[in-house]
């Protein structure tokens, strides 16, 4: 009876895990919530809170048990940086923790130095931002380590600002400060911040971030995606195990479905991974699923793309064949989620539209206009939707 309660507690824990949203993109960082009872239905009423933001800011919210952190840049330089967590139940906040920043903060006017997501392991917090400022905090706010990484590697920038987020993984944590002068991805020990490597990297501005390549039965990967293509490396080393070099976009991220790799190179480019750690093999290749901003989304074995235009394509994951589109009111910078048969979008204005991608050639079941310039891809955790403005956070579903 006792180990009956021991499994029971640990199932549950490892479920309320999965609910987490510990990054951009979530879990997996695909766009994909594992949650079957976000709402379908979004109006005013759905608003289960909103809470002000103190700046500027296109990162995604990322949640971690009952809290929901969120980074700010604020100021007429943008050089004060924020990280905020929030009660996940009511929006009340929790604590807040401000620095001063060290490195440039020049940006492009549509995006913000609060523009990487941040990510977690667990037990800690970590944030980047544009001016490649990286802080480690525990869930409770204390500072465990800072690095002003402009002062080791003072040439790494660009005009138009820094966006890439971070991921997390066996105690490593992977930043991609990728430029067209001193470029480079480092690999971060999680409790201390020294670095484990430093990779030298393509030299190009660069706002996509860093993936991981999970299979079962098979090493983690980090993937890399520049203009030059993608790369897996080793987390703990930083070792290329292999390179895929037939060029990829430098803004949407590729993502990963089921141990196939969906990059936006030449359209969209379907690779396979070898199990010995070959180059991947091309399984196929679509111009017609071509995205713009927002990274691929694959979902119920389709992938699914936005274009300028804010026409959502949908494509058969196994061959690339292309099966309707849909024109949603755009345009979009945030990344489609999706959940169930649901895709949810947002559009720059605020308006985010829900789409059923299970219906014959899809079909807007539901609209919510949060009447604010939305740039940031939305969260979902717990059955709840994040969404962030440069002056709010909002809740939406469960309160």
């Amino acid at each position: 009876m006792k180990s009956f309660f021991i499994s029971a507690a640990l199932l549950a824990a490892l479920q309320f895990a999965t609910a987490d949203w510990p990054q951009f993109r979530g879990p997996l960082g695909n766009g994909i919530a594992s949650a079957a009872d976000v709402p379908a239905k979004l109006d005013t009423n759905s608003i289960a809170w909103a809470a002000d933001l103190p700046g500027r800011g296109l990162s995604s919210p990322i949640i971690i048990g009952d809290r929901v952190f969120v980074t700010c840049s604020s100021g007429p330089k943008q050089d004060r940086l924020h990280v905020i967590c929030f009660n996940a139940k009511d929006g009340t906040k929790r604590w807040e923790r401000r620095f001063w920043a060290t490195g440039r903060t020049m940006s492009h006017d549509k995006t913000s130095v609060a523009a990487p997501t941040p990510a977690s392991d667990g037990e800690r917090i970590f944030a980047i931002f544009s001016s490649n400022d990286l802080v480690c905090l525990d869930l409770e706010g204390n500072l465990i380590w800072i690095r002003g990484l402009t002062r080791d590697y003072p040439n790494a920038s660009n005009s138009l600002g820094m966006s890439s987020s971070l991921t997390v993984t066996d105690g490593v944590l992977i930043a991609m400060v990728e430029n067209d002068s001193e470029s480079f991805t480092a690999g971060f020990d999680a409790k201390t911040g020294v670095n484990r490597w430093k990779l030298d990297r393509p030299k190009m501005a660069n706002w996509t971030s860093p993936m991981l390549l999970k299979v079962a039965g098979r090493p983690t990967y980090v993937l890399l995606q520049s203009g030059k293509g993608l790369a897996a490396v080793e987390p703990a080393t930083g070792k290329i195990v292999w390179d895929y070099g037939d060029g990829a976009s430098t803004i949407p991220s590729a993502t990963v479905s089921e141990g196939i790799l969906y990059v936006p190179s030449h359209g969209i480019t379907a690779l396979e991974p070898s199990p010995e750690g070959n180059s991947p093999k091309q399984l196929w290749r679509s111009s017609q699923l071509r995205p713009a901003t927002a990274s691929p989304v694959v979902l119920n074995k389709r992938v699914f793309t936005l274009n300028d235009a804010g026409v959502l394509s949908c494509g058969d994951a196994a061959s690339g064949e292309r099966l309707w589109q849909l024109r949603l009111k755009g345009p979009f910078s945030a990344t489609p989620l999706g959940a169930g048969s649901l895709l949810y979008c947002v559009n720059e204005k605020g308006l985010l539209q829900v789409v059923d991608t299970a219906a014959p050639d899809g079909a807007v079941i539901s609209e919510m206009d949060l009447g604010k310039t939305i740039l940031s891809t939305p969260s979902i955790s717990h059955g709840a939707i994040y969404v962030r403005s440069d002056g709010k956070l909002w809740k939406l579903g469960k309160s």
